[in-house]
């Protein structure tokens, strides 16, 4: 597996590549010097300052400057809302760490990465989120009214050969946890032991269902693309009664303005370094986006970077493009679970012309909410069974933003049958709005007898 992984990791070449070989001694010392640049945040805002277990510093509650979102949908969820954007936040300044060790200082991927049975990587980025979010709802909401379906298990972190990695795990927990206080919540009185960490990744281990509520957590979704210096994105939802209720997407490297897109992610990553970070510009930064079902509106929030401090969320609509030739779609970079002969010739046959911008992980509903693409389409080869994590927090927020997600037939995505999106016909097609999404349905219609999926 260790060889494969290796295979896997060298076939991208841009510039991130680069930046995992330990040769390029004089290329490591200069971004080791850019990555330096780092400030710590002094401290984010909050949703609301209603009663609730977690805690706000003075500062935070002085300088709050979200979107008021409780006085524009009400109070239903609102709490909810509010943690899972703070540890949504915690989780990515968590993965931006592990992530700069990984391709600027030098880290060992081979100790750092592991290979699941499927062969595809979970880093200790993966355990770690999972450990941190999981610790952060349940001081929240109490552990006995959490419940989560998430992607990642104990099972081969409980492994005697795995106690290298389980102690870089627990330091990470421990070290994300310390600093969770700038989001404003308390972080644990001493650090936690292993034994807590492995429990807080082991409670989630819910199957999902049609009834109760459960949190769907995919820690690090896109890790091939996290381990190349690529996109991918923390994705957190929450679920009542089978109807995905509220969804938050942290997108660590994908930039808030849209014209850093043209440079990729090495490049960027230096460009933003070397730029003083400014709130009104939001130039480079991350990102992270939050709905709420039925409120109409979704929001995107830059994440902290340098001394900007406290900065505000900005509404996000999808694109009004609705002629094909002008539209951009996304597809998924990896063709190991999906077809991209069968997306670029339906593509082509309602008149797509643009490039596809290629992007791992939820990062494609991300740019569908916010505009930079109209249409997501994904066919799964035949066997591969879509997962609620995958999909449920980007899918609340596209359809809050103004836009349509469905499978090919025009129904709803279904989370509320486990752990996986059962019943789905043939594929999801996402869409910036109905003509679009006419238009692929109908081409998916014509063309899908002759196709080999």
């Amino acid at each position: 597996m260790t060889a494969l992984l290796r295979s896997n990791l060298a076939t991208k070449s841009p510039p991130q590549a680069l930046f995992l070989n330990n040769k390029n001694n004089f290329l490591k010392t200069h971004l080791k010097f850019l990555v330096s640049f780092r400030n710590c945040p002094k401290s984010i805002c909050c949703l609301s300052n209603c009663d609730q277990k977690t805690e706000f510093s003075n500062e935070m509650e002085k300088n709050s400057n979200w979107v008021s979102i409780e006085s524009e949908v009400g109070d239903e969820y609102v709490k909810e809302l509010e943690v899972a954007v703070k540890a949504v936040h915690v989780a990515c300044l968590l993965c931006q760490k592990v992530q700069e060790d990984l391709i600027f200082n030098g880290g060992d991927v081979v100790e750092n990465v592991q290979a699941k049975d499927d062969n595809s990587p979970v880093t200790i980025a993966d355990w770690s989120v999972q450990a941190t979010v999981s610790w952060i709802l349940s001081e929240a909401f109490g552990p006995e009214n959490v419940s989560i379906v998430a992607e990642e298990d104990i099972e081969s972190l409980s492994k005697s050969d795995a106690r290298s990695i389980l102690s870089s795990v627990v330091k990470t927990v421990n070290d994300s946890l310390s600093s969770a206080a700038r989001f404003g919540i308390k972080p644990p009185v001493t650090n936690l032991e292993t034994a807590q960490v492995l429990e807080a990744i082991s409670r989630c281990n819910s199957t999902g269902g049609p009834t109760g509520r459960f949190w769907v957590l995919d820690p690090v979704d896109g890790t091939l693309g996290f381990v190349r210096g690529d996109q991918y994105a923390i994705a957190l939802a929450l679920v009542e009664n089978g109807e995905v209720v509220l969804g938050v997407l942290g997108c660590p490297n994908y930039p808030m303005n849209k014209e850093w897109l043209n440079y990729q992610n090495g490049y960027r990553r230096i460009l933003s370094r070397l730029t003083k970070p400014d709130s009104a510009s939001w130039d480079g930064n991350g990102c992270v986006l939050y709905a709420k079902k039925g409120s109409k509106k979704a929001w995107m929030q830059p994440l902290l970077s340098g001394d900007t401090g406290v900065a505000s969320a900005r509404q996000i609509r999808v694109s009004t493009i609705d002629n094909p030739v002008l539209a951009t779609f996304c597809e998924p970079v990896e063709k190991a679970n999906s077809s991209h002969v069968f997306t670029q010739g339906l593509a082509h046959s309602v008149g797509l012309r643009n490039r596809p911008l290629r992007v791992y992980s939820m990062v494609k509903y991300a740019a569908i909410a916010r505009g930079d693409a109209e249409i997501f389409m994904k066919f799964a080869r035949a066997g591969y069974k879509e997962k609620i994590w995958d999909h449920a927090a980007g899918v609340v927020i596209i359809e809050e933003a103004g836009g349509i997600v469905t499978d090919a037939g025009g129904r709803p995505l279904d989370f509320s049958k486990g752990m996986y999106l059962q019943g789905l016909d043939r594929g999801i097609i996402a869409c910036a709005g109905a003509s679009l999404h006419d238009k692929i349905m109908g081409a998916v219609d014509a063309s899908w007898n002759s196709s080999s999926l």
